[in-house]
């Protein structure tokens, strides 16, 4: 390792030569608090930005060995940090002049949800910190500027990594309380199991968001507050105890008038499977965490899956026990897509009427007399969703507007008033039973078939130059094979689809071999993310400082969406 000063010596050798003189750079610099590592030079101001990371000793960082020993606090921990360092960052991007990308310092910008990140890690053992980011190295056209590289890694670097990357620089007390949210966020999310709920929403939680396309909570929004009759207690490990809304296991509907906060809340629960950060408004929002968002996905692609349980008998003879289209309707996307959640392990299904092919959900008594059960290969939703809970031990929350017949089904029935909820179990229940459902004996469904193998592609496997882009939260573009994850509502940030497309490239190299099935494929992605972290997905390459964590759910959405393999 070269110290500092060398570091600066060389800059000024390099001063006025051609752009590639900047690949001299590359290596790691004592800075003796903390160690820089050039690890890619650009090629040229107008390319990707430089690759840099910032190593801190765990002895120098000093953060306190409790708060990353857990991996929820570890996380939180290092979510903060990110946060400290990023503000600080934007102060002073672009204060170095040049040409293109010259004077960019930009590292991870993190949302109202806390996921783990490879722009920032902190090891469990040592407590070291590294954060990485980007850098536009300064030039003037294609010339070296080393006297602007000169003051973003001596003037303006050093700042920033003393005021985030130290516990001495930090507010102490605000980073003990986000170590400390995350363990009781962490604790109730453990507890909902043997407190018999699929989900919690605590008393004066902000479910409304600042607009359509902001995450941050509305100002002056109705606090929630439980109905009585739902209101359950936890005591947690540091804020003590908290009341709220138990939403226990079974089947829920969340019935009310339009505007008055249905679908509100049912956001506020699919994005539960995630912690948030203090002051989000949703901090003790907890869903189970293999819970998975349905809807119908007109057009998506579907390989060889059994969605005999809700489709049959389809009079072009089309077997759905293996069924297969690249241009899939409503109702068989949606049935694929709670088929794909049970293979997924999802225990907690949520469901908006609003956003579901209305025939996969439901057919009311008068176009079943019209049109006999027989002449009607969909077996709605209704008619499984009792089974779902009661055989596969899977709970539904359904957020209904218009279809009351699902109060027959429900165990409890949630109105939705103003934002305010009230629990109506009894007296919809006492209302349902003056409109009958007809009952046609409905055959109970055979298991679904997960064993679904997915074949070889050598040209893929010998592809040494495969490209992976991403756009936004929508799609991922392996060699121009898009895989289309827009309907995919559990993705929460950017980043998590640059993982996912770094899993897919590593899936299809290294486990489509015509041996696994889609189950063991994943499994093996998820043991090798757990086990070895993001070096494992990058295959010795450098570890990008754009990758958010993901969940084994959202790795199955994104295998089942991949047109381009083979079942």
């Amino acid at each position: 390792m070269k110290s500092s000063e060398e570091l600066r010596n060389l800059l000024r050798k390099i001063d006025h030569r051609g752009y590639p003189a900047y690949k001299e750079v590359k290596g790691s610099y004592d800075f003796v608090s903390y160690m820089l590592s050039v690890d890619h030079v650009q090629g040229d101001p107008f390319a990707s930005p430089s690759k840099v990371s910032i190593h801190v000793k765990g002895a120098k960082a000093g953060f306190p060995a409790g708060y990353y020993a857990k991996a929820c606090m570890r996380t939180a921990l290092q979510d903060y940090i990110l946060r400290q360092f990023s503000a600080r960052i934007a102060k002073v991007s672009f204060q170095a002049k040049g040409s293109g990308k010259s004077g960019l310092m930009a590292v991870s910008r993190c949302g109202q949800e806390v996921l783990a990140r490879s722009a920032c890690e902190i090891s469990e053992r040592t407590g070291d910190v590294v954060v990485r980011m980007e850098v536009g190295f300064p030039a003037n056209g294609r010339t070296v500027n080393s006297g602007e590289l000169i003051k973003i890694f001596f003037d303006f670097m050093p700042g920033c990594v003393k005021g985030a990357l130290f516990y001495a620089s930090l507010n102490q007390k605000d980073v003990e309380r986000t170590v400390f949210l995350a363990e009781d966020q962490q604790y109730l999310r453990d507890a909902l199991p043997g407190m018999g709920l699929a989900a919690f929403v605590a008393n004066g939680s902000v479910l409304p968001r600042e607009s359509g396309i902001s995450g941050k909570p509305m100002k002056d929004a109705v606090r929630f507050c439980s109905p009585e009759s739902m209101e359950v207690s936890v005591t947690l490990p540091h804020r003590g105890e908290i009341r709220g809304m138990g939403i226990r296991k079974g089947v829920t509907l969340i019935v009310g008038g339009g505007y008055h906060g249905k679908s509100t809340l049912l956001k506020a629960l699919e994005l539960g499977v995630y912690h948030h950060i203090n002051g989000d408004g949703r901090e003790f929002v907890i869903t189970d965490d293999t819970a998975v968002k349905l809807r119908a996905e007109d057009g998506r692609s579907i390989k060889n899956v059994d969605i005999s349980m809700f489709i049959r008998n389809l009079p072009n003879g089309k077997d759905t026990k293996s069924f297969q289209t690249e241009d899939a309707s409503g109702s068989t996307s949606q049935a694929a897509n709670v088929v794909e959640a049970m293979e997924a392990g999802a225990r907690l299904f949520l469901i908006d009427e609003d956003t579901s092919a209305t025939n996969f959900m439901i057919r009311d008594e008068l176009m079943q007399r019209v049109v006999n059960r027989d002449a009607e290969p969909i077996i709605p939703f209704i008619d499984r969703i009792r089974e779902l809970y009661e055989r596969y031990g899977i709970s539904t929350v359904l957020v209904a507007g218009s279809c009351g017949s699902y109060f027959h089904k429900a165990d409890c029935i949630v109105q939705m008033n103003r934002y305010e909820p009230f629990e109506i179990t009894e007296l919809a229940k006492k209302e349902a039973a003056e409109f009958p459902m007809p009952n046609d004996g409905i055959e109970p469904a055979k298991e679904p078939g997960f064993a679904r193998i997915v074949k070889e592609n050598r040209a893929f496997c010998q592809n040494d130059r495969i490209k992976i882009k991403t756009t936004g939260r929508d799609t991922i573009s392996i060699d121009r094979d898009a895989i289309d994850l827009r309907y995919v509502e559990q993705l929460a940030d950017g980043e998590q689809l640059n993982l996912l497309g770094l899993l897919m490239k590593y899936a299809g190299r290294n486990l489509f071999d015509g041996k696994r099935s889609v189950v063991q494929i994943v499994d093996a992605l998820w043991d090798m993310l757990e086990k070895k972290g993001y070096a494992a997905v990058c295959q010795g390459s450098l570890v990008p400082c754009n990758l958010a964590s993901v969940r084994k759910q959202e790795i199955f959405a994104c295998v089942n969406r991949w047109r381009g393999i083979r079942l």
